[in-house]
């Protein structure tokens, strides 16, 4: 019987990439465009984005929120909420080319905002915190409105296609940035549909995954009660909302959430120094209901920096490779060559060991 695409299960499929300047040296999209045309066929044309950072300088000082809206109306729904607690500094069309591949097409806007002074004020909230729920808010109560990127001086850029295509379409060769991420979707258990392709964002953080959640409901319940909530039909959104509630609201460091999520094995602790055994234990018994199950590659983006990390039985494919100040990172060696022939010290990451990859300060 010959299967037509889309008909078969793939479960090891999506694909992910990322190449970062540890000099803040800003590159254009276009390498990150070709680094998915090796690895094509671990998509199905369901989904496909991009997360660029450093690409809006001259508007460093504000959120740019990107927005997907189902027609005209729930655009003026939403700008009538952004109004009440934000100053909109510019409000724009992304920019986007036509493309064969790419179809029913929504109404895609982007806003340069900074939160009221006196809305922060009366709220008693800090404007990070405020624009975290505000984006909640808008994907869970607005219908036909979609806050897909909130981030200052960065963008997330998805769609329905392929990934080589969303890139074309969104003019992302025309953008410069000091790292990017990337990722083609192969969705197996949930819709493939423009709110949830990858990158999932909140504030500067993105993330992209090659996997499966399986303890996606658990984790779903635990970060819910902090006021997130997962309204954009993939387990990978969860992921997002687990990296910010980590690092931004309990003030983990980036090694210490990915020992939440990959945690070592109990008997992996039993064998470790005291005081790191300390460490993991409380990290473990603390943050138990984030622990995330079944087989995973993500990259985690952030300002000023990258995160990949396998699960802890490196059940997906990852690899990382380095030429001068830059490292690159992806589902297959090919990618990475594609981005950089001479790339060198290629490697594959354990299981459940995060490679953290920052910019020298002040280089971004």
């Amino acid at each position: 019987m010959k299967y037509l695409e889309g008909q078969v299960r793939i479960p090891s499929g999506c694909a992910i990439s990322a190449v970062i300047s540890k000099e803040g040296k800003r590159m254009t999209g276009e390498n990150i465009i070709k680094s998915m045309i090796p690895m094509h066929d671990r998509s199905n044309g369901l989904g496909g984005g991009f997360a660029g950072y450093g690409i809006y300088p001259e508007y460093r000082e504000f959120y740019a929120m990107h927005m997907f809206f189902d027609d005209m109306s729930r655009r003026t729904d939403c700008e009538n909420f952004l109004k009440e607690g934000f100053e909109i500094v510019k409000s724009e069309p992304i920019p986007t080319r036509k493309h064969p591949n790419i179809t029913d097409v929504p109404v895609i806007m982007r806003y340069f905002v900074s939160p009221l002074k006196s809305v922060l004020s009366a709220k008693q909230l800090d404007e990070k915190e405020f624009v975290a729920r505000s984006v909640i808010k808008i994907n869970s109560l607005i219908d036909g409105c979609y806050c897909f990127s909130s981030g200052k001086n960065m963008g997330a850029f998805k769609a329905v296609g392929f990934p080589e295509d969303v890139g074309v379409f969104y003019c992302l060769d025309e953008y410069e940035g000091y790292s990017w991420t990337a990722h083609g979707r192969y969705p197996t258990n949930t819709p493939g549909w423009w709110g949830g392709a990858h990158p999932f964002a909140l504030l500067d953080y993105s993330i992209v995954h090659n996997g499966e959640i399986s303890s996606y409901d658990a984790n779903r319940r635990y970060i819910e009660m902090f006021g997130y909530r997962c309204t954009l039909k993939t387990d990978t959104e969860v992921i997002t909302y687990i990296m910010d509630y980590l690092l931004r609201k309990k003030g983990l460091t980036l090694k210490e959430a990915a020992s939440v999520i990959a945690a070592p094995f109990w008997s992996t602790i039993e064998d470790m120094e005291e005081k790191e055994k300390e460490k993991l234990t409380y990290l473990r018994k603390t943050f138990s209901g984030l622990l995330v199950t079944g087989p995973f590659s993500i990259i985690l983006g952030f300002e000023g920096g990258l995160m990949a990390l396998n699960d802890r039985l490196k059940l997906r494919s990852m690899v990382v490779g380095e030429k001068e100040d830059k490292v690159y990172i992806a589902s297959e060696e090919a990618a990475i060559r594609t981005m950089e022939p001479e790339a060198e010290n290629i490697y594959a990451p354990e299981g459940g060991e995060a490679v953290i990859v920052k910019v020298k300060e002040g280089c971004y």
